[in-house]
């Protein structure tokens, strides 16, 4: 939907590097690593295609496209700390496919910034953070 996957991969963030980037934090639940990495990449998958995932996403990718490439010298720049709907569009996506477990999840992805994380913008960052957050911790409850 709104070719999410391959926007992302535009920016760098294809499906390869999310899933590597959501195995770096990974906290396994009686699951294997190896295991895990299957059904995280496939639950990813499912979730770029829903239609409310893929239109937080797809908000996130313009943002970013309006307010952080274009504006090379914009106050945004360095992601301040009054820049709050990156982080809203991130938490968002986290509790719409993990639920309230989800949002303690994307604080530590979006703390830690691991693989793919570190080099995308402020809005994608946390956009696809969020996307990460909301599939493992779904994935860790449907583990038990």
């Amino acid at each position: 939907m709104f070719e999410i996957a391959e926007r992302l991969l535009e920016k760098g963030a294809g499906m390869d590097e999310i899933v590597a980037a959501a195995m770096e934090l990974y906290v396994p639940h009686g699951v294997p690593k190896e295991d895990a990495r299957g059904s995280i990449r496939q639950m990813i998958g499912k979730y770029i295609d829903d239609p409310n995932i893929a239109s937080l996403l797809l908000a996130a990718v313009l943002l970013e496209d309006e307010l952080y490439w274009k504006r090379i010298n914009s106050e945004i720049k360095d992601d301040p700390v009054f820049l709050l709907s990156d982080e809203i569009i991130g938490m968002a996506i986290a509790e719409c496919i993990g639920g309230t477990y989800a949002r303690f999840e994307f604080t530590r992805y979006d703390q830690k910034k691991p693989g793919i994380l570190g080099s995308l913008g402020p809005f994608l960052d946390d956009a696809v953070a969020g996307l990460i957050a909301g599939c493992t911790s779904r994935f860790y409850s449907e583990c038990h």
